[in-house]
Protein backbone atom coordinates (compact mmCIF):
# COMPACT_ATOMS: atom_id res chain seq x y z
CA UNK A 1 0.00 0.00 0.00
CA UNK A 2 1.45 3.19 -1.27
CA UNK A 3 1.06 6.39 1.77
CA UNK A 4 0.29 9.09 0.16
CA UNK A 5 1.80 12.60 0.92
CA UNK A 6 -0.19 15.26 3.49
CA UNK A 7 -1.42 18.40 2.07
CA UNK A 8 1.13 20.35 3.57
CA UNK A 9 4.16 18.34 2.11
CA UNK A 10 2.59 18.64 -1.30
CA UNK A 11 1.98 22.02 -0.69
CA UNK A 12 5.91 22.52 0.06
CA UNK A 13 6.97 20.07 -2.60
CA UNK A 14 5.27 22.22 -5.07
CA UNK A 15 6.46 24.80 -3.91
CA UNK A 16 10.29 23.75 -3.62
CA UNK A 17 9.68 22.37 -7.51
CA UNK A 18 8.44 25.71 -8.68
CA UNK A 19 11.64 27.76 -7.38
CA UNK A 20 13.95 25.02 -8.51
CA UNK A 21 12.65 25.29 -12.60
CA UNK A 22 12.19 28.79 -11.81
CA UNK A 23 15.88 29.01 -11.04
CA UNK A 24 16.37 26.26 -14.30
CA UNK A 25 17.82 24.04 -11.43
CA UNK A 26 17.67 20.02 -12.59
CA UNK A 27 16.85 17.30 -10.27
CA UNK A 28 20.55 16.47 -10.52
CA UNK A 29 22.09 20.03 -9.64
CA UNK A 30 19.54 20.19 -6.47
CA UNK A 31 20.67 17.45 -5.04
CA UNK A 32 24.04 17.62 -5.55
CA UNK A 33 23.69 21.25 -3.90
CA UNK A 34 21.51 19.37 -0.89
CA UNK A 35 23.86 16.55 -0.66
CA UNK A 36 21.48 13.39 -1.70
CA UNK A 37 21.23 11.02 -4.28
CA UNK A 38 19.02 12.41 -7.54
CA UNK A 39 16.81 9.83 -6.42
CA UNK A 40 15.91 11.29 -3.26
CA UNK A 41 14.34 14.59 -5.36
CA UNK A 42 12.90 11.99 -7.24
CA UNK A 43 11.28 10.30 -4.94
CA UNK A 44 9.83 13.54 -2.86
CA UNK A 45 8.49 15.44 -6.12
CA UNK A 46 6.64 11.91 -6.70
CA UNK A 47 3.31 11.21 -5.95
CA UNK A 48 4.34 7.47 -5.62
CA UNK A 49 6.24 8.02 -2.67
CA UNK A 50 5.59 9.30 1.01
CA UNK A 51 9.32 10.89 0.85
CA UNK A 52 9.41 14.14 1.82
CA UNK A 53 12.24 17.23 2.74
CA UNK A 54 12.10 17.28 6.45
CA UNK A 55 13.07 21.12 8.42
CA UNK A 56 17.08 20.93 7.90
CA UNK A 57 16.41 20.18 3.62
CA UNK A 58 14.26 22.85 3.79
CA UNK A 59 16.71 25.25 5.71
CA UNK A 60 19.42 24.22 3.06
CA UNK A 61 16.92 24.56 0.27
CA UNK A 62 16.10 28.07 1.39
CA UNK A 63 19.78 28.56 1.26
CA UNK A 64 20.46 26.96 -2.53
CA UNK A 65 17.72 28.55 -3.38
CA UNK A 66 18.16 32.15 -1.76
CA UNK A 67 15.43 32.63 -0.33
CA UNK A 68 13.51 32.35 3.42
CA UNK A 69 12.30 29.04 4.73
CA UNK A 70 8.77 30.49 5.29
CA UNK A 71 8.72 31.01 1.11
CA UNK A 72 7.62 26.90 1.09
CA UNK A 73 4.92 27.32 3.66
CA UNK A 74 1.23 28.13 3.29
CA UNK A 75 0.67 31.96 4.64
CA UNK A 76 -2.33 30.13 6.58
CA UNK A 77 -2.84 26.40 8.27
CA UNK A 78 -3.91 23.84 5.86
Amino acid sequence: MIMKKDEIDQFVIKKVREMRTEKQLSQMALANELGVSVGFIGMVESDNYPTHYNIKHLNELAKILKCSPQDFLPKKPI
